[in-house]
């Protein structure tokens, strides 16, 4: 004898996460559209970047001519960041109505007896620095990365360990 209600139910379910698929296409979408500019030095240089905060455009003014070469690279440093942190703003803006909703519902851990909760255990990412390479605290940062990366190493004593090791 069939289920209706079980039936019903997972109707119910597999339409509402159509419909959620549905939404984030679409958020992913408009995002793919975002763009953001800034302007640096008085408007004599605008940066435009895309969603993923690439420059992909960069005008001068045709009072540039004013400005020294360090000068005009600095402020077209500026403008980037500027409008990276924009189009950054823009992407939290479009997909908190999608992460809120999510929020909502239940985790599988949840559902499922005995089933761990990976989400919280997934690290955050990092935030990517905005200083030269090989700056002081670019380097600093991949050296402590560097360290971290093999901090629960065990070192088991076995010679090379390499593949031509006798022990293989």
């Amino acid at each position: 004898m069939p289920n209706h209600n079980a039936e019903a139910s997972t109707a119910a379910l597999l339409a509402d996460l159509r419909g959620r698929m549905t939404a984030l296409a679409l958020a992913q979408q408009r995002r793919a559209q975002l763009t953001a500019t800034a302007t640096a030095r008085g408007k004599r240089i605008s940066v435009t970047v895309n969603a993923d905060g690439v420059p992909i455009e960069l005008k001068f003014s045709p009072s540039i001519d004013e400005l020294r070469y360090e000068e005009i690279a600095k402020a077209v440093i500026a403008a980037a960041q500027e409008a990276a942190a924009d189009v950054a703003r823009q992407t939290k803006e479009l997909v908190a109505p999608l992460l809120d909703e999510r929020a909502r519902l239940p985790r599988i851990s949840e559902l499922v007896e005995g089933m761990p909760d990976f989400a919280s255990e997934v690290p955050p990412l990092p935030p990517a620095p905005i200083t030269p390479p090989n700056s002081a605290e670019r380097v600093d940062a991949a050296e402590r990365a560097a360290a971290a990366a093999y901090s629960d190493v065990e070192d088991t004593g076995r010679g090379s360990g390499g593949v031509t090791d006798s022990s293989w």
